[in-house]
C-alpha cells in the first residue's frame, strides 16, 4: 500500500512540475510536439509521416477517377 501512495505522490509531482509554465502563466500553453511544429525538422525538410501517406491515398484515390472501366 505505501508502494502504491509513494507512485502517486511521485506522478503527481511530475505533473505539476510538467506543468508549472501552463499553470502559473497566463495564456501558456503546452509546447507542440508535432512535426510539422518544429522549425529545425521543417528546416532539414523532415514532415510528418502521416501527411505523406494521406498525400498519396488521395493522389491515388484522383488516379482512379481517371480511369474508365469501359476502355477494359
Amino acid at each position: 500500500m505505501e508502494t502504491i501512495i509513494l507512485s502517486i505522490i511521485i506522478l503527481l509531482i511530475c505533473v505539476v512540475l510538467l506543468g508549472v509554465k501552463v499553470l502559473f502563466i497566463k495564456g501558456a500553453k503546452f509546447p507542440s510536439g508535432h512535426v510539422h511544429s518544429s522549425a529545425p525538422l521543417r528546416a532539414r525538410g523532415i514532415s510528418c509521416a502521416s501527411g505523406h501517406e494521406s498525400a498519396k491515398l488521395s493522389h491515388r484515390e484522383n488516379n482512379n477517377k481517371k480511369i474508365n472501366p469501359k476502355n477494359f
